[in-house]
């Protein structure tokens, strides 16, 4: 009967055990979020702001390098990713969207968002209409693209080498990490539940002020806002931690930044506004209109102050201030009541509210030409300012202000 080679059974246990690195448990988690957040940087940088948005170049260097990671860290095909992200943009909110909980419903994008993405990734029509100008070099051609699973697969042999058996939990989370945070909580919860800074035409949110745990990525109402600029944090008070690693790039030459947010210019107060305030109202419509939702809020709180006064009731009020500035499509049949009640009670916000549409519909009314749409946007500076409200009075001031 043989025996055992033990010095060979209890190598074995031993790298089981402990791997090769033989490293403590907080180590090991420590290099699991490491590398997962290597994962999230290669998806916001290199496939979303670089590949799809076409807003920054990357160096052959990154640009190399999130490749191979994205092959063994996710073993999605950047055509595949590109194309379905670039769909969802074109056809954001409708049925045609790939992974909209407005139409799907959000369970179905936590649970089955992994689905989702497979499925389109199989529409031949997807891949050519809007997959265009990803890498189509020997190596995507010969083996990232051809060989998926063997990517991912030599991430398993590399942890369970490093790590023994626990490098398969490693490699578990790893594999998860993306499914979870950027198909279940971006393209799920981005487009359900959070602030907006704009109006933008889509139901996306910012999921919170700081952009770390998914690179930059919950900053997504900014991004659908200015889907070409490479940096997502507009305000002082938001971080994207993804455009603090392409601003270190481009320092040392690994990045080159194509666009970024526009900013409205402002100058002299010109006597009437003209075809330049026009040009920079439509540019830069989407931070004016937060800069009206702005005086809208100001003058919210002024009339709920004047009510406290009084001593009368502010509950209608309270009701329909978060629905003052928003769209009329984006107002749930719900608080409509509560809105037009509120309207009716306060003209001052009535009549901000009657012309934040007429202002908005300079840029969405295509059937009247340039030379009209000049003088509209006079008429409504010269109501605005014979209005009596400081807000309006103020605002308009601002917009003749600006030019493209």
């Amino acid at each position: 009967m043989l025996l055992p080679d033990w010095a060979v059974l209890n190598s074995s246990i031993d790298w089981l055990a402990n791997g090769l690195w033989n490293l403590s448990w907080w180590q090991i988690v420590l290099y699991t979020l490491v590398t997962t957040h290597i994962t999230i940087c290669g998806v916001t940088i290199f496939l979303h702001r670089s590949q799809s948005h076409r807003a920054l170049d990357l160096g052959p260097i990154p640009f190399h390098f999130f490749r191979f990671w994205m092959w063994i860290g996710t073993g999605m095909v950047t055509k595949e990713f590109v194309a379905i992200h670039r769909k969802h943009h074109a056809k954001v909110e409708t049925e045609e969207d790939p992974h909209s909980p407005q139409t799907r419903g959000l369970k179905k994008l936590l649970l089955e968002g992994v689905e989702l993405y497979r499925a389109e990734s199989r529409n031949a029509e997807t891949m050519v209409k809007y997959g265009t100008g990803t890498p189509d070099d020997w190596i995507e051609r010969n083996l990232y693209s051809r060989f998926t699973w063997q990517g991912v697969g030599l991430m398993l042999i590399l942890n369970l080498a490093l790590f023994g058996g626990i490098g398969l939990t490693v490699w578990a989370v790893q594999m998860a990490w993306i499914p979870v945070m950027a198909t279940g909580v971006i393209n799920g919860i981005g487009h359900y539940w959070g602030y907006r800074n704009f109006e933008s035409p889509d139901a996306s949110t910012n999921v919170s002020f700081w952009g770390i745990v998914i690179g930059g990525e919950e900053l997504h109402n900014n991004h659908h806002t200015y889907p070409t600029s490479a940096k997502f944090s507009v305000k002082k008070y938001e971080f994207d931690i993804g455009w603090f690693y392409i601003s270190l790039m481009e320092k040392i030459g690994w990045a080159k930044v194509k666009k970024t947010v526009p900013k409205l210019q402002l100058g002299a107060i010109k006597p009437v506004a003209d075809e330049k305030t026009l040009e920079a109202l439509i540019a830069n419509r989407y931070e004016v209109m937060a800069g009206y939702a702005r005086e809208m809020r100001r003058a919210c709180k002024d009339e709920i102050a004047t009510l406290k006064e009084k001593q009368a009731d502010l509950s209608p009020l309270k009701a329909a201030k978060r629905w003052l500035h928003r769209d009329d499509d984006k107002v749930p049949a719900a608080a409509r009541p509560q809105l037009a009640q509120a309207r009716a009670a306060h003209p001052v916000l009535d009549k901000m509210v009657t012309m934040r549409e007429e202002l908005r519909q300079m840029w969405l009314n295509t059937s009247q030409s340039r030379e009209q749409l000049a003088l509209d946007l006079q008429a409504w500076c010269r109501r605005a300012e014979e209005s009596g409200i400081v807000a309006l009075q103020q605002f308009s001031m601002k917009l003749r202000a600006a030019h493209a």
